[in-house]
């Protein structure tokens, strides 16, 4: 049986047999050039890393290769689940999440990294449990609000229970502890929630609920206490407390409008931690300077976009599920992506969120790529609907 590609109005379009699934051409376009983009910084931010740990330079952008090919075929795997079938697992998926986060407490299960315990291995890869669970959390509030409209719209209820069972898993990722990872799962589903219709008041209540919480939690950990201090003033410790931020700053100085050169920068060499992950953006300005972060931000308001035209296709053909779905990843994109250059430039506290389809790590990309495919997949049976009406063909063809 062969697979044949077309391009049509409603974009690129794969047929088997009497199957088609039709790709989101500026989705497909946009996750591509951020994976391109994203590893070959990746391998600028850490050729001498490699060879200083391992005495391979190409240690790092040949995992981070594997890394690209696992998420490609995990999405893949995505993208052929329907969606009903992750409607209906959704509670399952949401207590799963719950058994991931408890099971990465636990002492040679979890994996501790700078004070932190955030990852299990498994295969021998190292799975960051935080972002499998915010994909979890944003298909259990999509089928919550697929189930309760009526009363999302109409009571405080139908903001309380959902978020309710989420702080319980917002309780589990404070322990590891992992603030950027509970501020994300609850600000999508916040976002979520007003998209469903949730009354105005209700929302402003829950906002000032979990901004007050987070002020709280700040200042009851010094940790988190010194990192906004640091936000604050961060030339007041350059050497110690404030010496991230402030050579994250240095590097985007020094790349101004045009950048230093790709391979050029002198802050990974250094003084920039983790400049492969969390302050790979701050590598961008530097060696590629304002044209190339322009760029990055570009790719993600594409993204962002698209999932909210996926969306409203969606919506508009019926599917509820699937629309708050589009809506969530797009939410969560841009929150996460956001939040990560946010850190990188001085504008946020330091958190440590990954950069998404960017930044090093395998758990992550696979994450990522699923989200993404499931988008993909979001579209695709959206069209299929509109297809069997033929009065709407010209709206679905230019979504």
């Amino acid at each position: 049986m062969k697979t044949r590609v077309a391009v049509r109005s409603q974009g690129m379009v794969l047929q088997w047999g009497d199957k088609r699934f039709y790709l989101d051409t500026l989705l497909l376009l946009a996750s591509l050039g951020l994976l391109l983009f994203g590893y070959v910084m990746v391998a600028s931010a850490s050729l001498h890393l490699g060879d200083k740990m391992s005495q391979d330079s190409f240690y790092f952008p040949r995992h981070q290769l594997l890394h690209i090919g696992m998420g490609l075929a995990t999405g893949l795997i995505a993208a052929s689940v329907k969606l009903e079938t992750w409607k209906n697992n959704s509670m399952l998926l949401y207590l799963f999440g719950l058994v991931l986060l408890v099971l990465v407490l636990i002492p040679g299960i979890g994996k501790m990294v700078n004070g932190s315990y955030r990852w299990i291995s498994l295969l021998g890869i190292r799975i960051q449990v935080s972002e499998v669970f915010k994909l979890i959390a944003a298909i259990y509030v999509a089928s919550f609000i697929d189930r309760h409209l009526p009363l999302v719209r109409n009571s405080i209820q139908g903001m309380i229970r959902p978020l309710g069972l989420l702080s319980v898993a917002a309780l589990l990722l404070l322990k590891e502890p992992d603030f950027g990872a509970t501020a994300v799962v609850m600000a999508t589903a916040l976002g979520m929630l007003f998209l469903a219709g949730a009354k105005l008041w209700q929302f402003g209540l829950l906002i000032g609920t979990v901004v007050g919480a987070g002020v709280l939690l700040i200042m009851t950990a010094a940790y988190r206490l010194k990192r906004v201090m640091s936000f604050v003033d961060p030339w007041d410790d350059p050497l110690n407390s404030d010496f991230q931020l402030t050579q994250a700053l240095i590097a985007f100085g020094r790349g101004e409008w045009n950048g230093v050169g790709l391979g050029s920068s002198i802050q990974k060499m250094f003084y920039l931690p983790e400049a492969h992950t969390d302050f790979l953006f701050s590598v961008i300005g530097e060696e590629l300077g304002l044209v190339g972060t322009t760029a990055v931000i570009f790719l993600f308001m594409v993204i962002v976009w698209r999932a909210f035209v996926i969306g409203q296709l969606a919506e508009r053909a019926g599917i509820r599920f699937a629309a708050f779905l589009a809506y969530g990843i797009g939410i969560w994109f841009g929150l996460q992506a956001f939040i990560n250059m946010g850190v990188n430039m001085g504008l946020l506290p330091t958190k440590g969120l990954t950069l998404p389809l960017m930044s090093y790590g395998g758990g992550s990309m696979m994450v990522m790529c699923s989200a993404l495919a499931i988008l993909f997949r979001i579209r695709s049976e959206a069209i299929e609907t509109w297809s069997g009406t033929p009065k709407v063909r010209s709206t679905w063809a230019r979504a």
